[in-house]
């Protein structure tokens, strides 16, 4: 199929053109047109790039990509980068807010999901758009079980700052480096925030908030929504896609 009918499509089921964001959405580096197979990773790096290379993939959809809100020289990793992506003649597609929030395919959706949760509602919000998902659940759950159960999905343990009640009766969920909307999930009464990444800066504030803080890791928790989109492309349009799982430990 050509780059332009995938880049529509995707633009379309992911409403890029109507989500503000700091990441260029969409299109960042465009191929000659031609997508045979598409690989997806978390970010837009050397090794991602080679990866998508090595598995004979000329488009490349990311969640972080390489080009955001502020100006910047095309030199060293960048340009490196660049180069690699239009030597392999490689289309790269990044999709930042709106694979978070989005309803089914979004890395909240996904991870709720999967954990079996009935009752989602939106939280969260960012840029003036709810990315998150909040839940309660209709019987109380224990934090150590609810802890165990989001590491046995992400294949991590994950970190839990213990400042609220050990019997959990609402969770808020926004993947990745999300921490700064913690005082939102305080604001709606949710016993427990489950996020990406730790932050010393809020350390104080959940404590003397009273609220449960459970990080599964900035990209443990923001890999399912790419494996569901490149799921949907597969029935879509019959192309092979692969997932590139490069974990960078935080």
């Amino acid at each position: 199929m050509h780059t332009d009918e995938l880049e529509r499509w995707l633009d379309g089921v992911l409403n890029i053109s109507h989500i503000p964001d700091a990441s260029l959405n969409g299109i960042q580096v465009a191929n000659r047109g031609s997508v045979t197979r598409v690989a997806l990773a978390v970010d837009a790096s050397e090794a991602s790039i080679s990866g998508a290379a090595s598995a004979g993939a000329d488009f490349l959809i990311v969640h972080h990509g390489l080009i955001w809100d502020k100006p910047f020289p095309w030199r060293g990793p960048a340009l490196g980068r660049m180069r690699r992506l239009i030597e392999s003649d490689i289309s790269l597609y990044a999709a930042h807010l709106p694979l978070d929030l989005h309803p089914e395919l979004g890395n909240n959706a996904q991870l709720c999901m999967k954990m079996g949760w009935d009752r989602i509602s939106e939280f969260g919000s960012y840029h003036g758009v709810l990315i998150g998902r909040k839940t309660v659940f209709d019987t109380p759950v224990f934090l150590n079980d609810l802890a165990a159960g989001l590491g046995s999905l992400l294949g991590a343990e994950p970190t839990v700052w213990r400042f609220g009640p050990e019997s959990v009766r609402s969770a808020a969920v926004v993947s990745g480096r999300a921490l700064s909307m913690l005082d939102q999930a305080v604001g709606e009464g949710c016993d427990v925030y489950i996020t990406g990444e730790t932050g010393h800066e809020s350390y104080w504030f959940a404590a003397e908030a009273g609220i449960n803080v459970i990080f599964g890791g900035h990209y443990a928790t923001e890999t399912w929504g790419l494996a569901a989109l490149g799921e949907k492309i597969r029935e879509e349009w019959g192309l092979e896609t692969v997932f590139l799982d490069l974990p960078t430990g935080y």
